[in-house]
C-alpha cells in the first residue's frame, strides 16, 4: 500500500487535486536494481557471513520498498528536481530509484553501518550519486533541505512505528511531503493515512 498522511489529503482537497490523479501499479523493477544476497554479493562480502548465518535485513528488497522504488521510476515527477530523504534505506533501493528518476539530491539514512556501505556500493553499481548516512534521526528535528521523505517497510515493530509516525508528522508540519509504502503490517496506522495506490 502506498500512502500519504491525512494532512496531505487535506492539502490536496484545498488545492483541488488528489484522488483524480493517476494511481500506480506494483510492477517489477526492470532496471538493474540492487545486488541481492548470495556468496558473491555485496551483502555477503560486507557482512563476512558464512552460508549458515542469515543475511542482514537489508540484503534483499522488502515489498514496500520495491513498490515505492517502482512508483518513483514510473512517476518521475514525484521526485524530479526535489530533495529526497529515504528513511530506513536498507540496501538503498528506493534512494537509488529516486536518483534515477531525477531527484535533485538524495540522502539515504539507516541505523546500520553495513547498510550504509551497501548503499554506497549499490549506488556506484547503478551510476547514481547520493549521500548515505548512518544515523537514527527519528528523534531529531525534521531534516533541513528536504522536500520529500520516502519510507518503505518501517512499520514492522510497534515501538518503531510509533516513533516513526511522530517523526513523519513533525516532518509534514515542517512542509516536507511524506510517502509511505508498506504491505499493510499490523503497526501501519492506516486510519491516519491516505491510500494512493
Amino acid at each position: 500500500v502506498m500512502c500519504q498522511t491525512q494532512r496531505d489529503r487535506a492539502a490536496e482537497a484545498a488545492a483541488g487535486t488528489g484522488d483524480e490523479g493517476a494511481l500506480i501499479g506494483a510492477g517489477f523493477m526492470s532496471e538493474r536494481g540492487v545486488e541481492h544476497d548470495g556468496r558473491t554479493s555485496i551483502g555477503h562480502r560486507l557482512a563476512g557471513r558464512e552460508e549458515a548465518v542469515p543475511p542482514p535485513y537489508w540484503a534483499y528488497p522488502w515489498g514496500g520498498g520495491a513498490v515505492l522504488a517502482r512508483h518513483l521510476l514510473d512517476s518521475p515527477e514525484t521526485v524530479a528536481r526535489r530533495r529526497v530523504l529515504d528513511l530506513g534505506a536498507g540496501s538503498g533501493l528506493v534512494a537509488i530509484a529516486a536518483a534515477k528518476a531525477g531527484a535533485a539530491a538524495v540522502t539515504a539514512v539507516d541505523v546500520d553501518a553495513n547498510a550504509i556501505a551497501a548503499i554506497g556500493l549499490n549506488a556506484a553499481i547503478n551510476g547514481v550519486d547520493l549521500v548515505a548516512v548512518a544515523a537514527d534521526i527519528i528523534e531529531a528535528p525534521p531534516p533541513e533541505e528536504t522536500d520529500l521523505l520516502v519510507v518503505g517497510d518501517l512499520f514492522y515493530d510497534p515501538a518503531l512505528a510509533l516513533r516513526a509516525m511522530a517523526f513523519l508528522r513533525r516532518c509534514q508540519t515542517a512542509g516536507i511531503e511524506v510517502l509511505i509504502s508498506d504491505p499493510e503490517r499490523a503497526y501501519l496506522p492506516l486510519a491516519q493515512l491516505k491510500r494512493i495506490a
